[in-house]
């Protein structure tokens, strides 16, 4: 039998999904970074803007030990509605990328300091006490949702697909392989939706 380290393991999912949110901004001109690409404007650096403030919350105010720098989110007092969804135009990305590593290692030195059944108190919601390991549950899920937004907005600006630069977790095939792929499926969601 294999002995588990549950703290370890979700550290290692964490990361794992704040790699590969940052992984997203590779590459980009600052347009595209910012560009909004849905009708309700989701934006890859405004989904690293927004997971940093959302970690910083969920570990540091939660456990008492609040990121000593701003962070934006907007359910929490009276920040701009979405605010925390896009970058202005004088907010680097660099300064944007930068907070949320050194947000990210506040969480880990948070993580490392307390054990997993450590209570803390979420500053919103109705479900306010927590313990470190469901917030650490939650913003793992958290951070993985908004990186699946990142990969269908990186798709769009450029085609580029996977969890990671190093690694293929998607199909092989060149340009002409996915196009047949897709027109594939467009027949079959026609075929069932009774348009052909």
């Amino acid at each position: 039998m294999t002995a588990t380290d549950d703290k370890n393991d979700l550290r290692i999912y964490i990361q794992d999904a704040r790699d590969a949110l940052l992984w997203k901004l590779d590459g980009l001109c600052e347009y595209d970074l910012r560009r909004p690409l849905t009708p309700t404007g989701t934006n890859l650096l405004g989904l690293v803007k927004h997971v940093t403030g959302a970690e910083a919350l969920h570990f540091g105010a939660t456990f008492g030990r609040p990121f000593p720098e701003p962070t934006p989110l907007w359910i929490v007092g009276d920040a701009e509605p979405n605010g925390d969804l896009w970058a202005r135009a004088d907010e680097s990305t660099e300064e944007i990328v930068g907070r949320y590593r050194r947000v990210w290692a506040h969480s880990d030195a948070i993580i490392e300091e307390l054990p997993l059944d450590t209570v803390g108190q979420v500053p919103f919601g109705n479900r306010n006490q927590q313990t470190l390991h469901r917030v650490l549950v939650h913003m793992i899920a958290e951070t993985h949702r908004h990186v699946g937004h990142a990969d269908l907005v990186r798709e769009l600006i450029d085609g580029a697909t996977g969890q990671r630069s190093d690694g293929v977790n998607t199909a092989p095939g060149d340009e002409d392989w996915w196009q047949s792929h897709h027109d594939r499926v467009e027949r079959a969601a026609r075929e069932a939706g009774g348009l052909i």
